[in-house]
């Protein structure tokens, strides 16, 4: 049995795959530590303070950002010596605290960690040191007693929670019409927790797979059992490329194994390092063993007809953390919401570090500038990921309505670029990207995104045929079997909007940020 009573002194080693600098700081930090535990935890989301260390002493947490190996051998060391070593920021806090404890300023403080609480405070795969599980919720509720599991799912469609990211299956909808499907449909449920990503722009379920696996498995394991899935019918798929978060996944399988003393154990598998990969459909094609990945017609949805034809629900790491969220505490969560919830967004693009927050879903986007160390002055904004959005501000809230009002994507991600970028060129490389990725079933998808990248090519040869591009979006948009068509065309008909002139200039042969050569 693991002792979980905490020491005088506890320092902390917040690391992720993105932190390899985090191993040297670790091994020095054991090397000096003798009445000092050291901890490896999961990554905060915030890249630019890596390595972080915390170092915890009596109900007061004191931050080392950037913290080196020398460094963090004079943390341990000044602990041991009943001192603390001058640090970025201190935060008081309860002693018996779960969470980590956040600064009043700093990438950190930006948005509010709910679904990330544990992430960087707690060891990733200690399930024993659990306090409090969805599971417990769901168990009392499970669908071998069907009214009592029609009433927590009632809560769950009440609220109106959503399903986030591309890689689920009820992305922007609510999920509880999915459970309700599957649940009225014959055959051996299936839960794929969908966490293959290869887009590495977007760190959100990455940070939740690496930082808390042991709370998305909860997750898990609570709507398996309101749904009726045994727990060896879950399915944890991962991309074949994110070696930590399959080490931890694993980990926190055997760690959650023994904890709830659990007969059967969820399967982790991974699949290949292709954006197309992540798409629910394609990502059931895969775990199918099916070298070409092909989108599937929808009509009948997965939790119709799944894997191997049986109903199949098919969930990010977010949404299963946010049904945990709302198993938990269901008054952070208001059903008047168009959007219940939070949402998780990693910020790259033309800065520092990336950083991964949290923001209420009645807040701005604005708001990320604060999580990371962006020189601008911003010129754009990409939102949605590989086939997002783009705008020239940040007034938005992130909440689908808002989001898909402002033709904006939803898939977690924000980028910042300068005013060194071309409109022109940054949508035309994600068109390439759809030329060249997409799996090929459906023609508006396949043909259409060589049509649109040569469409833009001629922009550059005086042809900016306005009227003809917004024809082919339309027709990608509205007829493509997947998301991959019709979200593929989004980065166009966005920077046309914002940058009509940017087009224009280019088809007189100019290029107004001087980044194209060709113009």
């Amino acid at each position: 049995m693991t002792d979980h009573t905490e020491p005088n002194a506890v320092v902390r080693i917040c690391a992720g795959s993105a932190g390899d600098d985090a191993r040297a700081t670790a091994e020095a930090a054991r090397a000096a530590a003798d009445g000092v535990r050291v901890v490896d935890t999961g990554p905060t989301g915030v890249g630019g303070d890596a390595p972080l260390v915390l170092a915890t002493r009596r109900g007061e947490t004191t931050f080392y950002r950037g913290c080196g190996p020398e460094r963090a051998t004079r943390v341990v060391e000044a602990l041991e010596g009943g001192e603390v070593e001058p640090g970025d920021a201190t935060v008081e806090h309860d002693a018996e605290r779960r969470t980590l404890p956040v600064p009043e300023d700093g990438p950190l403080s930006v948005g509010r960690r709910r679904v990330l609480a544990r992430c960087g405070w707690v060891d990733p795969v200690d399930a024993a040191a659990v306090d409090e599980w969805a599971t417990d919720v769901a168990g009392d509720a499970d669908a071998n007693d069907a009214d009592n599991a029609n009433d927590v799912i009632e809560l769950v469609r009440s609220v109106g929670l959503l399903g986030r990211g591309r890689g689920d299956a009820t992305p922007d909808g609510p999920i509880a019409t999915e459970w309700d499907a599957a649940r009225e449909t014959d055959g051996d449920p299936v839960l794929v927790v969908n966490a293959n990503e290869s887009d590495r722009r977007n760190e959100t379920d990455r940070t939740l797979v690496e930082g808390d696996p042991v709370a998305v498995l909860d997750g898990a394991l609570a709507v398996a059992d309101l749904v009726g899935v045994e727990t060896e019918d879950i399915v944890v798929y991962l991309n074949e490329a994110d070696a930590l978060a399959g080490d931890r996944m694993r980990a926190a399988v055997d760690s959650l194994v023994d904890a709830r003393d659990l007969d059967e154990e969820p399967q982790v598998v991974t699949g290949p390092d292709r954006y197309i990969a992540g798409e629910p459909t394609m990502a059931l094609e895969a775990l199918e063993g099916n070298d070409r990945l092909e989108a599937r017609l929808r009509p009948p949805s997965p939790a119709r007809h799944g894997l191997y034809g049986r109903p199949t629900l098919v969930h990010t790491p977010r949404t299963l953390a946010q049904v945990r969220e709302l198993l938990l505490r269901p008054d952070n969560f208001d059903a008047g919401d168009a959007d219940p919830g939070t949402r998780l967004v990693t910020v790259t693009g033309d800065v520092d570090a990336p950083a991964t927050v949290e923001l209420s879903t009645g807040g701005s986007l604005s708001s990320v500038r604060d999580a990371v160390e962006f020189a601008g002055p911003l010129k754009m904004a990409c939102v949605g990921g590989q086939f997002g959005g783009f705008t020239r501000t940040l007034e938005h809230t992130p909440s689908v309505p808002a989001l898909a009002g402002a033709e904006l994507g939803t898939e977690g991600v924000v980028e910042l670029f300068d005013d060194s970028r071309c409109a022109v060129a940054t949508a035309g490389g994600r068109s390439r990207f759809a030329r060249d990725e997409n799996c090929g079933r459906c023609v508006p998808c396949r043909e259409g995104s060589k049509q649109l990248l040569n469409k833009l090519r001629g922009v550059y040869d005086g042809e900016f045929d306005d009227d003809g591009l917004r024809e082919l979006t339309r027709v990608m948009r509205t007829t493509s079997t997947c998301a991959f068509g019709s979200s593929a065309a989004r980065a166009v008909t966005t920077a046309m909007d914002q940058f009509e002139t940017e087009f224009r200039a280019h088809a007189d042969g100019r290029c107004p940020s001087g980044a194209c050569e060709e113009a």
